[in-house]
């Protein structure tokens, strides 16, 4: 059985992983990166105004993000009373982002990676976001296994009812 803390230290640390953890994962890892090659299309130390386009990518990233924290800071109530301090699920969230896509997560971060390629003109971010792709393409079906298996038909119904990446019509379009 694996280690467990208390709902109250679990609720203190998510904010601090999120506020700490994924910008040095998705903002700083990135733009270290970024300094390893040459940053196409910026001179004297800008961007191109097409560079600039990536800055869309990042603050859809970066709102989803930030949309997925509220989601999960509103569920805190359904947390248990302790933490098992393992990767399995402990809520089956199904609302907000995951209305949209079982994965949204690993969207938001793709299209942080994504937008911080072109923003810098890194082919080394580039391969990065190639990298992370591969990664989560990889991950999100042993994560759905693992949701099935604690969640069972619960799961089931959501996996069917949302797609594994991206719903792009809404659901009264008939997908």
């Amino acid at each position: 059985m694996p280690a467990s803390i208390p709902r109250w230290a679990a609720l203190t640390l998510a904010p601090l992983v999120w506020l700490v953890g994924v910008p040095l994962g998705h903002v700083v890892t990135p733009w270290a990166i970024s300094r390893l090659g040459p940053r196409y299309g910026w001179h004297h130390g800008s961007p191109a105004s097409w560079n600039s386009l990536g800055l869309l990518s990042v603050a859809t990233g970066a709102a989803v993000l930030v949309w997925l924290m509220v989601v999960g800071l509103a569920d805190a109530a359904r947390v248990p009373e302790r933490v098992a301090l393992d990767w399995s699920p402990k809520v089956l969230v199904t609302r907000g982002p995951y209305e949209f896509s079982r994965h949204p997560m690993y969207l938001a971060e793709l299209a942080l990676w994504f937008g911080w390629a072109l923003f810098y003109g890194s082919l080394s971010v580039l391969a990065g976001f190639g990298v992370f792709a591969i990664l989560v393409s990889r991950l999100g079906p042993i994560e759905e296994r693992a949701l099935e298996a604690r969640f069972g038909e619960q799961y089931r119904v959501y996996a069917n009812d949302v797609p594994r990446w991206l719903r792009i019509r809404s659901r009264s379009s008939g997908v």
